[in-house]
């Protein structure tokens, strides 16, 4: 079965990291890789190097990104993936059985919206899911209608899916495919972690995404601002790891502010990628997570942290009892770190199901 799988940054390439390895394994299966996005961005880390160094081929790069990341770059960045991917489903359109599509960036919608004229057959993963503070929002359930075959991570997204398509045939409840990653990684150390990376988790650290809420444009430099004072009476107790936030509108101007920051204060480290193994390493040692980021409503869970939720990006989101929802206020976060601090999550994880990989794989040979 020959399978191209899409990917437009580090953190659908964190998510598809234990599938690739299962489809490489398996004779059934051929596996293209297609890269575009934020992995050809020397600014964004040029992380298509990740998946090259994990013994991946990529079979098609493509530069797709326009400078700047404002509304009309945005915008623009969507016209072109289209055209740069029409001429390439072209090429490809008679040497692949299914494309894999993952989540709901607007890369990927328009990967995705390519394809539709040459009826090209999309697998969707992560679709039926809501988050009501970013335009991928829409881009998600766009792919979702695009889309034959989905692989959804609860029992409710599945239903979402039917009542958005209309169809009962080929959806899927897979659980999140990225906390297969807990069974096929093994974790740094702190020693480890120390020797690659240079920071030392053995005092107290949060880590912290946070990307710009792209419904609400206008918020982000206040968010920004009211983040920035908070981390400064944090650091005080901790140790605070931010990692860069994507493509998004304004982007750019989180990242001034939190790089800023960082030379400022010690305590506060940027890093702009640590990897799949970098990243898990790092959650299970901290003490918590803050930001607004889906691995915190998806994965913390399961390694046993509670997350601190600021804003409306993931609302709407299914989310476990480790998630603390908290507006973006510096003294109701500061409420919220007084309570998850040193508090091992000990609950469940709604989006835990074991082996997803090979659920998924499962469901791909019946459809040959």
């Amino acid at each position: 079965m020959r399978i191209v799988v899409l990917t437009s940054s580090r953190a659908d390439y964190g998510i598809y990291l234990p599938l690739f390895k299962k489809l490489q394994l398996d004779d059934f299966f051929e596996l293209k890789i297609i890269a575009f996005g934020t992995h050809l961005s020397r600014f964004h880390g040029y992380t298509i190097q990740n998946i090259e160094s994990d013994g991946f081929e990529v079979s098609e790069k493509l530069e797709t990104l326009i400078l700047g990341d404002s509304e009309t770059a945005i915008s623009n960045a969507i016209g072109n993936t289209i055209t740069r991917f029409a001429s390439l489903w072209e090429k490809l359109k008679s040497q692949v059985d299914l494309v894999l599509a993952l989540g709901d960036r607007y890369e990927m919608f328009a990967a995705v919206a390519a394809a539709v004229p040459f009826n090209i057959k999309i697998g969707h993963l992560h679709g039926g899911e809501t988050t009501l503070g970013a335009i991928d929002n829409k881009f998600r359930h766009a792919i979702t209608l695009m889309s034959s075959i989905h692989f959804a991570a609860t029992e409710s997204y599945c239903e979402k899916i039917k009542k958005l398509t209309g169809q009962d045939e080929g959806i899927f409840n897979v659980g999140a495919l990225s906390l297969d990653n807990l069974n096929d990684l093994q974790l740094l150390t702190l020693e480890a972690f120390k020797e690659q990376f240079n920071i030392d988790l053995s005092v107290p650290t949060i880590l912290c995404t946070f990307h710009p809420e792209t419904v609400s444009v206008e918020k982000n430099e206040i968010y920004t601002q009211v983040l920035v004072h908070t981390f400064k009476e944090l650091s005080k107790e901790y140790q605070i790891i931010i990692t860069m936030p994507n493509a998004d509108t304004m982007g750019s101007m989180i990242r001034k502010y939190f790089l800023k920051l960082s030379k400022e204060i010690p305590q506060v480290k940027c890093v702009e990628n640590l990897g799949s193994l970098g990243y898990f390493s790092c959650m299970k040692h901290c003490s918590f997570l803050l930001g607004n980021t889906s691995s915190g409503i998806i994965e913390a869970a399961s390694l046993g942290k509670y997350v601190i939720n600021i804003g409306d990006r993931q609302k709407g989101r299914a989310r476990s009892q480790n998630v603390l929802d908290v507006p973006v206020e510096k003294t109701k976060i500061l409420n919220a770190a007084l309570k998850v601090e040193s508090k091992f999550y000990k609950g469940e994880n709604i989006y835990r199901l074991e082996n997803s990989g090979d659920k998924i794989l499962f469901y791909l040979k019946q459809m040959m």
